[in-house]
């Protein structure tokens, strides 16, 4: 009973965990170095992350600076950030590489609050989805006799209290995004 439990509970944390790292990369206007995560560079032949080629920081409120480790990197550094979605144009000095952010506009702001909406149900269908087969699997247990009628209702309760406190959790993190993406 404890191993599916916990379990699952190691499941929906995973699942949180995943919506934040997908907030992360969502731009908000403001400079965040996790908008590059997506973001891969030829090196030496294999797709390499930004920040495993170069020093990425925030420079000001709304510019991020990335200083490639080995120059010679700079201009496919630059071509990857162009050809990347991210819908910014870097400033190649020859040593550093600079985005400036945009503010959002009203309409791409509305947008981004619909799509972390979209975003955090999907996490919540996760969740849901994680508590169902724990519930099975307890069933399961009970049918071959593993558990008795007291110790699936148990469990079934502090299933359902994971979710919950899960489901909490992602409203939460959701909120807070949002707050980040309409204040201007």
């Amino acid at each position: 009973m404890k191993e599916v439990l916990s379990d699952a509970e190691g499941r929906m944390k995973k699942s949180i965990s995943v919506l934040s790292s997908n907030y992360g990369a969502i731009r908000a206007g403001r400079a965040n170095p996790a908008v590059l995560n997506k973001i891969r560079v030829d090196y030496y032949g294999a797709p390499t992350p930004i920040n495993q080629i170069a020093a990425v920081s925030v420079s000001e409120a709304r510019v991020l600076t990335i200083q490639p480790w080995d120059i010679t990197l700079c201009k496919a550094v630059e071509r990857a950030i162009e050809m990347s979605d991210l819908g910014i144009n870097p400033q190649n000095d020859g040593k550093v590489i600079r985005l400036t952010f945009p503010q959002l506009s009203e309409e791409r702001r509305r947008d981004l609050v619909k799509e972390i909406g979209k975003m955090s149900e999907e996490c919540k269908v996760a969740i849901r989805s994680i508590r169902r087969d724990a519930m099975e699997k307890l069933k399961a247990k009970k049918k071959n006799s593993e558990l008795t009628e007291d110790d699936l209702k148990t469990a079934e309760k502090h299933t359902q209290e994971l979710t919950d406190k899960y489901c909490k959790e992602t409203e939460q993190v959701c909120e807070t995004k949002k707050k980040e993406i309409l204040e201007i």
